[in-house]
């Protein structure tokens, strides 16, 4: 199949996907509406008490925003517009007519993963934009009692000011987290073809068993396959709260994050490939 082609299906995906208003509505909610509510109630906290709370802007508030669009809310949007574009075709009933055309199913499914992620790209960008404005926006002087600073790649008391390279990590890392996440989801949803129990499963894994099983102690260096604790051997700033303490090395992380994208790329591939048109 030529190149064009590709491109071309990538593109009627995006169209599809982006004419999900209600999908996009939700997406955009947990990324560029959450944000916006993030620092909307930080500033109001600062402008009825500055003594107490600090500047809504500055490198914590950023380090803050970019869990949020990673392994929290922002996660929940990957794993909206990803099973979307992994059910879609199948619960909408044009599966089989796709087939008949003569396309190949491997690339039928292939053109979904990009166009998830580009759909969340969109979104995320556009919600770091809007971070990254109040972070400096509403920043504060650097001697502001609890002002936070990344100092060897952890945030530590000092200066307020958000330098470029914890910048260009942060947002670097929440993209591949959106994107990890896309791929899971796109795999989940061509393998099951339901949008409930990819949803399901999926909001279960993310928001309640990570959490869980990186508490688990017994479980000792297993729990760094979980994809939380990968992803957060990989974070600027701060460790994620799910890591526990649990930090696998750079290298370790991003293994057990391929294994991820590779596992879901196959299921999603072998599913698509052996399913009755």
């Amino acid at each position: 199949m030529r190149v064009v082609t590709l491109r071309q299906m990538v593109a009627a995906e995006l169209l599809k996907l982006w004419r999900r208003r209600g999908v996009i509505a939700v997406a955009a909610f947990f990324t560029i509406g959450i944000v916006v509510l993030y620092y909307g109630v930080r500033a109001i906290e600062h402008a009825s008490n500055p003594s107490l709370h600090g500047p809504a802007g500055g490198v914590a508030s950023l380090d803050r925003v970019i869990e949020l669009l990673s392994v929290f809310f922002g996660a929940l949007a990957a794993i909206v517009i990803g099973t979307e574009a992994g059910t879609s075709d199948l619960s909408s009933g044009v599966f089989r007519d796709l087939v008949v055309t003569g396309r190949s199913r491997l690339s039928l499914f292939a053109v979904r993963v990009p166009a998830a992620i580009i759909v969340s790209w969109a979104l995320t960008l556009v919600a770091l934009g809007i971070s990254l404005a109040a972070a400096y926006g509403f920043g504060g002087p650097d001697t502001l009692p609890g002002a936070l600073a990344v100092i060897n790649g952890h945030l530590q008391s000092g200066p307020a000011t958000v330098g470029a390279s914890f910048v260009i990590d942060g947002v670097l890392w929440v993209l591949g987290a959106q994107a990890l996440i896309c791929i899971i989801a796109v795999g989940l949803g061509s393998l099951t073809a339901s949008r409930a129990a990819t949803l399901t499963m999926l909001i279960g894994w993310v928001v309640i068993a990570n959490r869980l099983l990186s508490q688990v102690t017994f479980l000792g260096h297993l729990r760094e396959l979980l994809t939380n604790v990968a992803l957060g051997a990989l974070k600027p700033g701060d460790p994620l709260p799910d890591t526990s303490g649990v930090l696998p090395s750079d290298a370790v992380a991003i293994v057990v994050i391929a294994g991820w994208i590779v596992v879901f790329l196959l299921l999603g591939a072998r599913s698509t490939v052996r399913r009755d048109a």
